[in-house]
């Protein structure tokens, strides 16, 4: 009995580690990633391109590269930029001329005022969400 709880647990931890790496290859183009390499102080900051079973291509610094599958001990993610949106709100308003009598005043034109703003869309990020991480026992560290 006790074997068949270890296959099944066996198994269902080989599925949770395929089931990660998939989310890995389902995201998104441009997306913003941290990946942890084995042995690396520091994270890589980069943008996904594509990846597969075996490796991740991503932009740094605008060169490609390949990380393979087995370097990587964790993968942070966030959507991409998006663009910004510019609202430009602009108002007019005329007024019709004073036709009261003034002294030593010209003839009556009528005035004009305007104003207008331009606000940036400035909406917060979502923080990265890890979507992989080493199934632990996996390779030699």
């Amino acid at each position: 009995m006790s074997r068949i709880a270890a296959l099944i647990f066996g198994a269902a931890l080989l599925l949770g580690a395929e089931s990660s790496w998939t989310r890995v290859t389902e995201l998104k183009s441009h997306s913003e990633l941290r990946i942890f390499k084995k042995g690396a102080r520091e994270p890589i900051s980069a943008t996904f391109d594509e990846a597969n079973e075996e490796r991740i291509i991503v932009v740094v610094k605008n060169s490609q590269i390949a990380i393979p599958r087995e370097d990587i001990d964790r993968i942070d993610a966030r959507p991409g930029k998006t663009p910004r949106k510019v609202n430009v709100d602009s108002k007019a308003k005329e007024t019709d001329p004073d036709l009261r009598p003034h002294p030593n005043a010209g003839a009556p034109v009528p005035g004009t005022s305007s104003s207008s703003s331009v606000s940036l869309g400035g909406e917060s990020r979502p923080g990265f969400e890890i979507i992989y991480r080493r199934p632990e026992g996996s390779g030699k560290k």
